[in-house]
């Protein structure tokens, strides 16, 4: 383990942030995240406050040692302690060599270590990796939003989601080389649960949504079992060391739960642990976000979308009665399905809440079900409360893509839909482009949300409010760090358009190639 790693370990071992981190060494958070890189070495003067800081010993910081020290130096009471029978000229010896020991050590350290990690990062690491098997390759998993599915569903046979008319996105994908995977979650599900079940298929276990949420939200804790893992391995280490990743990609709602999934990974969940002490599921013990490599949000509506208010205020003129109705309903014109023959090839997937997928009155019985469902975690104030409890994670890349649909009105103020725009789309997104308003959380609807690419808002999906964000770099000599989000330029086109709907497949394919790209070419840990 060199300096760079040990630094790292020590820091979240002390359950500190980068950030606090910095803050105790007088430092910026950028310097930290250079020394844990290795980009960068501390100061002698550093490597010492590290050491008082930590418990340790110099010696621990700098060299390969096993085993911590409790005090980082002797103190002069303990010598004489342990040394009352010796010569008193000897004494003086000792105490006047130690510190010319400790000095040589640390030079000397410092001076391999300035020149191994320049080395290490620069080639050595890889062709460790290659004498023992070569570079892994991170697989993509890619979550579907709002009312989709994925490989697992009957109506993937005939439809994929990940491609739509444009063809199937992930044979395409896999023909290119990469491991592409699209789990199928919950259509309407919460967020919470829909991560619950996109953990289990990852790791062939049975889904396991919590003792303190399921108590909470009435419904059964375990659900469906699987009893193979999507694919073999993740979270070990093979290959040298090197730690079997993943790529994380939602589209839509998607984009919240793969989010809530890796903030579970790292952080858990204190109240499922305080629930369920003897009986937790790993998920919910935490301890597991270096088990991802990225995070990648397409069209995702971060902080919800208006539309829910739309309708709550103006339902009577659409027809409708709620939200979830009205997006039940837009999901299945999306993916140009009628009522009859949903039954025999789409799941609901809500059997944790008694609920019969065959059953005519699915719908309304999941109007039943309280806030623990889709609509609600999309609503501007479910989305708010949803990312009070998701955290970034420092060790992980995030991006967000977002598309436009919508431009100036010529006649009436706000936005209008572009006339390329899906017609299932049209009505939705020049409702939201005229929207202002005020939550019942409090939360201001201003012209800011009207820009839009027909169901999320431009704002909504760039970040999440509150979090650090910066613009995507372009370039081949473009540097990423971890924990903050690169929000790419707006693309044109609908809500549709990344996902290959009403697309054509040169583009959509281009796309996935130019993403995937970028983050394979990202600096690994």
């Amino acid at each position: 383990m060199n300096l760079a790693d040990r630094i790292h370990e020590l820091r979240k071992e002390n359950g500190l942030s980068q950030e606090a981190f910095a803050e105790k060494m007088g430092v910026s958070r950028q310097s930290v995240s250079k020394w844990e890189s290795g980009s960068a070495l501390p100061d002698t003067e550093k490597i010492i406050a590290m050491s008082e800081l930590f418990g340790v010993s110099t010696d621990f910081l700098l060299k390969n040692d096993n085993e911590k020290e409790d005090e980082p130096f002797v103190s002069e009471e303990e010598i004489v302690d342990e040394e009352k029978t010796e010569n008193k000229e000897i004494k003086k010896s000792k105490k006047k060599l130690i510190p010319k020991i400790i000095a040589a050590v640390l030079a000397l350290c410092i001076v391999v270590t300035a020149v191994a990690l320049p080395l290490y990062y620069g080639g050595i690491r890889e062709a460790w990796w290659e004498l023992n098997g070569g570079k892994i390759q991170y697989p993509y998993v890619l979550v579907h939003g709002l009312g989709g599915w994925g490989e697992g569903d009957g109506i993937n046979s005939s439809v994929q989601y990940w491609g739509a008319t444009s063809g199937d996105l992930k044979a395409f994908l896999t023909e290119e080389g990469y491991r592409v995977y699209t789990p199928s979650v919950g259509p309407m599900s919460s967020a919470w649960d829909r991560a619950c079940e996109l953990y289990a298929q990852l790791t062939g276990t049975q889904v396991d949504y919590g003792e303190a949420h399921s108590k909470e939200h009435n419904h059964a804790r375990f659900g469906e079992e699987f009893d193979t893992p999507m694919f073999e391995g993740w979270g070990t280490k093979i290959n040298g060391g090197q730690r079997v990743k993943i790529n994380l990609v939602g589209h839509s709602f998607g984009g919240a739960t793969v989010r809530l999934l890796v903030s579970l990974l790292e952080y858990g969940s204190e109240a499922e642990k305080a629930a369920s002490p003897d009986n937790v599921s790993p998920l919910f013990e935490g301890g597991k976000g270096d088990w991802v490599n990225s995070v990648t949000s397409l069209c995702a509506p971060h902080n919800g979308s208006q539309l829910t208010e739309i309708i709550n205020t103006a339902g009577g003129l659409l027809g409708v009665e709620s939200t979830t109705d009205l997006l039940i309903d837009l999901c299945f014109s999306l993916s140009g399905l009628t009522s009859d023959s949903v039954n025999d090839v789409y799941d609901f997937k809500l059997d944790h809440f008694g609920i019969d997928e065959d059953s005519e009155d699915a719908v309304s019985q999941l109007m039943e079900l309280g806030n623990d469902h889709a609509a609600y975690d999309l609503s501007p104030d479910g989305a708010n409360e949803l990312n009070k409890t998701i955290k970034t994670v420092e060790d992980v890349y995030y991006f967000s893509y977002y598309y436009s649909t919508t431009k100036e009105g010529s006649i009436l103020s706000g936005q209008v839909p572009d006339s390329g725009t899906n017609p299932v789309l049209m009505l939705p997104a020049g409702l939201i482009g005229k929207y202002k308003g005020t939550t019942d959380g409090g939360i201001k609807i201003d012209e800011t949300w009207q820009e839009n690419d027909g169901l999320v808002s431009t704002i909504s999906a760039k970040y999440p409010f509150g979090e650090e964000w910066a613009d995507l770099p372009e370039g081949e000599d473009a540097e990423y760090e971890r924990g903050i989000w690169y929000v790419a330029p707006e693309r044109k086109g609908d809500h549709g358009t990344v996902i290959g709907l009403n697309a054509d497949a040169e583009s959509t394919n281009a796309f996935f190639v130019e993403m995937f790209s970028m983050v394979d070419s990202l600096k690994r840990y």
